[in-house]
């Protein structure tokens, strides 16, 4: 649905986007992850045809964005940071406009109007003005105008920013429900907005892609060393002496709960067993012996702060 090759974009000197190349499935919920600055607003801008790329390719639904930007526009919904709405307008008047500027044909306006209410779930809104609105809602008035003509991609730019924890669940469902129908691409610097919301994810740092793949499969590939929590009922540090001798341990350190230790192993074999017998033998009182998970938080910190620059 989304296919992008090599796009590089610079203002001057300044590189935003270096040569990046992705994919987007039909129906795909992806992730464009990266810290603030790091290229995501750019790509999105030029995948709506809003900027050109300096090098590269891009093709949206099989169509070029560079060659045909007017059948790009017409398959993609767009939600800017800044949700384009016009505070003195009536929900139905504002989305009923937006509906004529996209060329939805007339007899089928109203329809689209209702239904794009209807998903958006502010169908009891639409004769109250768009700035008597809260922020959740006015947020919601932005992706229903993204949606109302139906769009093959739905392209979202941080949606959920500035809004409250309860307004950001909500905003979360719908982008969920969006992509049962419509492929998603959703820019965010929010972890738990790709963990919730998210199929796939697309980390960018510094321009550049860092790494993509499923939530699922980035935390399972965390790099460095494995790591197990432990806690004991005996003498803390002579657990950490005995783990420490285990062949294969290579590090041992506190936890931060009380009579815990984290404990850092090489290679890809499962040591619980040796680290269970160890404190069994020295009768140390093993109480629970568990592998931490990597969190996505970690990975994206990984991948973001690397101190190495690239080229």
């Amino acid at each position: 649905m989304i296919e992008v090759d090599h796009i590089t974009k610079q203002y001057g000197s300044l590189v935003a986007v270096r040569d990046l190349t992705f994919r987007v499935e039909k129906g795909e919920v992806v992730g464009f992850l990266g810290p603030n600055g790091a290229g995501k607003t750019t790509t999105m801008r030029i995948l709506t045809c809003y900027q050109p790329a300096t090098m590269g390719t891009a093709r949206v639904a099989g169509f070029d964005v560079f060659d045909e930007p007017m059948e790009v526009k017409r398959r993609i919904g767009y939600l800017p940071e800044h949700p384009p709405v016009y505070s003195d307008m009536y929900v139905r008047s504002y989305l009923d406009f937006v509906a004529q500027i996209k060329g939805v044909p007339k007899k089928d306006r109203r329809s689209r109007v209702d239904s794009a209410m209807e998903r958006c779930g502010i169908t009891d809104r639409a004769k109250q003005l768009i700035g008597q609105l809260s922020k959740g809602y006015r947020q919601r008035v932005g992706i229903a105008q993204a949606i109302l003509h139906d769009p093959d991609v739905i392209i979202l730019d941080e949606p959920t920013i500035g809004l409250d924890p309860n307004q950001i669940q909500e905003i979360r469902r719908l982008i969920r429900g969006l992509g049962r129908e419509h492929t998603v691409i959703l820019s965010t610097h929010i972890l738990p907005e790709v963990e919730m919301t998210c199929d796939r994810v697309i980390i960018i740092n510094r321009g550049r892609i860092a790494a993509v793949d499923t939530p699922q499969n980035l935390t399972a590939r965390a790099s460095g060393n494995r790591r197990y929590y432990v806690a004991v009922s005996g003498d803390l540090d002579a657990a950490a002496d005995a783990i420490g001798d285990v062949p294969g341990v290579v590090g041992v350190g506190h936890a931060s709960e009380d009579r815990a230790l984290e404990v850092d192993v090489s290679g890809d074999s499962d040591m619980r067993p040796a680290i269970a017998a160890r404190l069994v033998e020295r009768d140390l009182g093993l109480v629970e012996l568990r592998p931490i998970t990597a969190r996505l938080e970690d990975i994206f910190h990984e991948l973001t702060m690397s101190d190495e620059e690239s080229p």
